[in-house]
Parts: structure tokens; sequence; C-alpha cells
């Protein structure tokens, strides 16, 4: 057995196995950094995750922090070093005042060492964990039920509903489901205690600091002092929409203000800066059917309210994610021509400079003193990497981190085209070792969901590599409507998914297939989510391909948007010229490839109609022996817009990856084991 039979990239049970690196949390004096990597459980059939202490100065090799069969979910580090996280592990039987289920309790593992122990729990368990550097500030985020007053009626209310076996819901707004979860009868209230005493710490005062708002509640922060959340603060509209504001609310009264919101714009990733002064947010103007969205930084005095633009001008779409300790410059992540790299922007002048030369960054945290910012930077050359960035001299520099990550089998290439209209177009070009002119391999096109998206960074559930291991290049286009290029780039391509994306995919495409070292004669599609619609609208419009796989895709837009879990959102685009345009249920009799259609039952973004509609047509226009039907379902009754789990991971590319090499062999697909 060769070291490629076994290697992640080659063999689809390693590739699930390989734990993935998730976040960071930086501690308060900057001399810990703990990261999160997921990893499968003891059989295989779900990933959890594990804590590491990491050494910012990589003196020490990393240090596994936390170790539970249930896995752990940071939350944050208390003033004194002790770290806070979420888990569903064991509750020791001298500490249980148990919950009737298990449920998500609140962890405490001392800076000294030593075991951790529960600082909180509660029938229902904890969601979103806040804590400040400066203060011993606890602000928690707790499912409730509409109605009750405490946590005790809450318990019985769930205690009712479960011995009853009764799980209906009644709504009275929208929206009613999220992604693969059906909302309510619960919703998120916030509660805040102080970390206190000598040994094991304890939440002094826990009380309740927003009471009953329905489902205003979304992602929040808390100031350095403690004294302050921002909350992003969703507000329901006439004709079912929702718009998003920011709301500041006083930790000792619970006063809440709005500090941003606007008619035709929404509020949300907030900042805060370390004097407590000036949150930072994106505003993000509301797209219409004939005008695309826009985002841009808006910056907030948090005692009068006012608010202005930052670097107003770029064009580019930011996400803050720090201030420096003395506030006077802003850091923040963008997509840029194929990378995300991370900024600084002076919050006086505006002036926008970029810091990182590679790679896209995530989950990036600043050091107390402010030299130095942490994150993880991936590439499709890279799985992933924790990296120091010296803020001063911009350089970078590798840490040791929990997992490494064998060579990859090949090469990737940035590649473009100029379109009819003369517009570039990029992507990325992914190639086998052996590639070569005397060696042309065959194609596979692969586009991105979104579709307000990029091909910038590595992605576990979309890896090209898996097949470029088997020989085949894989085309990862950015055509229009991808971020990263500016808004002109996203407005040719707004409202019109079956022009320009279309003729922009097409483009490059041709382009690749030009090239010496790839074949002409033997491509295949795939694409998911809008990759997906745009696999559908390929099978429509040509039959140049061989084999088209589309997983969770859009078939009927004028069904697709009443069923999503964000109407209002999608209505603001697909208007009824453009859904009478470019839907591909309309030219459905025009499909002649083979098509692997993939869809998860829990998928509420894009709904299961869509793949059940997607293969009614492609049945009832096979007038054939049934036997000789051309076309594959792979359904998974209990997966999302995602396929999440390690196994049914397996299950997908070898399907996904049996049924194209069969249909270049001009064979019969075999079905794949388990299946």
């Amino acid at each position: 057995m060769t070291d490629h039979d076994t290697s992640p990239w080659h063999d689809l049970e390693a590739y699930a196995l390989t734990p993935r690196l998730t976040g960071l949390t930086l501690s308060p004096d900057g001399t810990r950094l703990l990261c999160s990597v997921q990893s499968p459980n003891h059989d295989a059939t779900s990933y959890t995750t594990a804590l590491w202490r990491l050494d910012p100065r990589d003196e020490q090799p990393p240090v596994r922090f936390t170790r539970s069969v249930q896995g752990e979910a940071v939350a944050g580090f208390l003033p004194d070093g002790s770290v806070l996280f979420t888990s569903k592990r064991d509750v020791p039987a001298e500490t249980a005042t148990a919950p009737k289920e298990t449920t998500t309790a609140l962890w405490c593992l001392p800076a000294s060492g030593g075991e951790a122990y529960v600082i909180a729990r509660r029938d229902g368990g904890w969601g979103q964990v806040l804590t400040s550097p400066d203060s011993n500030t606890v602000v928690l985020g707790a499912l409730v039920h509409a109605g009750v007053e405490d946590d005790e009626a809450d318990a019985e209310k769930r205690e009712q509903r479960r011995t009853k076996k009764v799980n209906a819901i009644l709504h009275d707004g929208y929206p009613v489901r999220y992604w693969d979860h059906d909302l309510g009868p619960e919703a998120t209230r916030l509660k805040v205690a102080s970390a206190e005493g000598d040994g094991e710490l304890r939440l002094d005062g826990l009380r309740d600091l927003t009471g009953d708002v329905g489902r205003a509640l979304d992602t929040s922060v808390l100031s350095r002092d403690g004294s302050t959340v921002v909350a992003e603060w969703r507000v329901a509209q006439p004709r079912g929409e929702v718009t998003t504001t920011l709301v500041a609310i006083d930790v000792v009264s619970g006063e809440r203000r709005t500090i941003a919101e606007a008619d035709d714009a929404e509020f949300g990733s907030p900042v805060i800066s370390d004097d407590s002064a000036t949150v930072a947010c994106v505003w993000h103007r509301q797209s219409t059917p004939q005008q695309s969205p826009d985002s841009r930084i808006w910056l907030v005095d948090l005692t009068t309210g006012e608010g202005r633009f930052l670097a107003e001008d770029w064009d580019r779409w930011p996400t803050p994610v720090a201030f420096s300790p003395d506030g006077a410059t802003l850091y923040a992540t963008a997509d840029e021509d194929g990378a995300g790299p991370v900024f600084a922007i002076d919050v006086t002048s505006g002036e926008v400079s970029r810091l990182t030369a590679e790679g896209t960054w995530s989950s990036v945290v600043r050091s107390p003193d402010g030299d130095t910012l942490y994150g993880l930077r991936s590439s499709w050359s890279s799985p992933g990497e924790v990296v120091a960035l010296d803020v001063a001299s911009r350089e970078a520099r590798v840490l040791t981190a929990p997992v490494a990550y064998p060579p990859l089998p090949g090469r990737v290439e940035r590649i473009e085209t100029t379109a009819a209209d003369g517009v570039r177009i990029p992507g990325w070009l992914v190639l086998p070792e052996d590639a070569s002119s005397e060696n042309p391999v065959p194609l596979t096109l692969w586009v991105h969901g979104g579709p307000l998206n990029s091909w910038n960074a590595w992605s576990w559930r979309w890896c090209p590599w898996l097949l470029a291991s088997r020989g085949q290049a894989v085309l990862l286009p950015d055509p229009a409507l991808s971020t990263g290029y500016g808004l002109d780039y996203i407005q040719r391509g707004w409202g019109r998914w079956g022009a320009e994306p279309y003729t922009d995919v097409m483009a490059l495409t041709d382009a690749v297939e030009a090239r010496d070292d790839v074949l002409d004669d033997s491509s295949v599609m795939m694409g998911g989510s809008f990759g997906g619609y745009m696999a559908n609208w390929i099978a429509t419009q040509t039959d140049r391909f061989r084999a088209i796989v589309s997983h969770a895709s859009l078939w009927n837009l004028t069904s697709f948007g009443p069923t999503t879990d964000a109407s209002w959102y999608w209505s603001r685009e697909l208007s009824p010229e453009m859904m009478e345009s470019y839907s591909p249920h309309r030219f459905a009799d025009q499909i002649v490839t083979p098509m692997l259609v993939i869809h998860g039952d829990k998928d509420y973004r894009v709904p299961i109609g869509e793949g059940l509609g997607l293969w009614w047509a492609l049945v009832s226009a096979h007038d054939g022996d049934p036997a000789e039907l051309p076309h594959r379902f792979l359904y998974f009754p209990d997966e999302n817009h995602w396929i999440l789990t390690p196994q049914h991971a397996i299950v997908w590319y070898a399907t996904v990856i049996e049924f194209i090499e069969a249909q270049r062999d001009g064979r019969r697909p075999e079905r794949p084991g388990l299946l």
C-alpha cells in the first residue's frame, strides 16, 4: 500500500476522518491561544469539537485542552484566565440538579489547571456566551418559551410538551424556520451574572436582561468593560419582511436603545472599541429586482448614536474584526480577487491598507498590545493553518497547529479569460500531478453557491482535490455575482442568473478546454445551491457536458421563492420577469445530459420540493425502458443544505465520483457501498 492510497486526498474514509481547524480565542493576557479542532466521534458517525492550547510565541507544542465524548465549544476567557465553554458532557452526580434531558451546560476550566466544573445549567441549555477581558460579567443566551416568566416555568412547559409528545408550533409571524430547524416555540433571551468566588467560581445574581422579546435577538457582543451589549435586532415589517437593526443594552439597567437603523439598509457584525465608545458594523443596503445589495463599514458613537460611513468609496464588502487598542485603526476582512485578506482602515481618514499577501483569513483575534493579529488562513493550496501577523511589518508566521496535512496531489493555477462584453472572468484551476500536454486530463467544472460568494478559501465540503487525485482537472470559476471584484461585477449578473453568470462560466470553460493539458471532449459539470441552479440551467441550455451533478439546487424559481426559509430576501431579486426568463423548469424538455440529483430533506434553504420537482421532470421525460433511466437521485432524509456527517460525506463523494466516471467511460454507474 502506497502513501497515496491512505492519504485523505485519495481515500474517502481517511478524508472524512481528517481533523479540521475551526476557530481561535485568545486569553486576556495574550499568552494562550485556544484553537477549536473538529474531529469524528468514536464511531465516525458525527463530528465533535475539542479545544487545544497553542503558544502564541510558538516555543511550546500544542496541548489538548479539553477531552470529552460530547465535545466542547469555547465561549471565552474570564479576566483571571479561566476558560468558559459549553458542552453536553456528563455532569458529576454531586453537582446535578439535573434537567429532565441532556442539555448544554456552561463549564469552567480554572486558569490554574485542574478539572473543569459546571458553573451554570438549565433545562434547555445555553446558547451564546459572552465574556470580556476587563470584567467578570457573563452574558448568556437562553432559549425560553414565549410568555413564561422564569426558568422554572419554562422547564415545566418543556417537560409537559416532552411528556405529551407535543411538538406543534403556533406561529404568529414570519419566518417559521431557518436552515435546517423550526423556529419556536422558544426564542432567545439574554441573562446576565457576575462570575465570583475564591475557589470554584459561581454565577452570582443571574438575572434576565432582555425579557421576552420574541425572535428579535440575533448575534450579540459585549463591551470590554462589561457594561454594554450590542446586539443584532430583528424587526418584523409588513408583508413578511424582516430587517435587522443594532441595539445597545445597558447590562445594569436592561435599558435598550437603537443605535443603527435605516429604511433601506440593515446592520450587522458589530465590533466594539476597547474604550467602549465606538461600534463598527456592516451597513448592508437592501436590494431590489433592479439593484444589487451593497455593504460598507458604519461607525456609531455609542453614547450619542450618531453614525457615519468609513471608507465609503472602497469597492469591497468588508467585515470588521477588531479595533486597535487606541481605536485609531479598524481591522477588517473582505473578499478580494480570489483571496480574503486582512485590511487596516484608518478611522479618521478612511485610508485602507492591505496587511496580508495571500489566502483567506477567518477567526481573526487581536493581541492585547495590538501588535499582532492571529487568524486561520486557508486557500486552495492550504487546508488551513494558524498564522500570527505582525501588524507593523505585515510579516506572517505560521504557528505549530494541532493538525498537519499531507501534501496536495497536484497544483493550483490562477486563470482568467475575457467575456464578450470585455469583462475579466477569473477563477482557479486545480490540476493533478501528472497533467501535461503529453498527458491531458478530463475537466470537471464546479460552480460555487451563494450566489454572492467566491471560490477563495479551502472548503472541506466542496473539495476539488478528491477529484484531482483521481486524474481530473477542476475548474472553479468566479462568474458575475461573485464577491471580491467590485459592485459592478455583482450588478452585471443581478437578476440575470441565466445570462452573464452562465456565459461567464461557459467562457472560462472554453478557455480551459483550449489548454493542451486538458481534454476538450469529456468535461462534466457540478454545483450546489446556486451552483446547483447553474447545473440545472446548463442542463437545459447545452449538451456539451458528459454528466451534470446538481446538489441542493433551485429548479423552479416560482416555487422556491415562497417556500425557502427567508422568502422576503429572495423576493428582492426574484421578480416575475426574472423567474419567467431564467427558471430552469421552463426548459425541462431540453435536458439530454445524464444528471445526478442530490438533496437533503432537512434543507429549508432550498426545500426538498425543488429536488423532487427536478427528479420528476427527468423521470417523466424518459419514455424508454425504466431500467435504462440515465439519471440518479441521491436522497438524504436527515441532512440539510450541506451533507455534514462523516459517513454521508463518504457516500456523497463516492456516488458523485462513480457517476461522473461512469458517464465518461460510457457505462452505467455502479451502486456505491452502503447504498
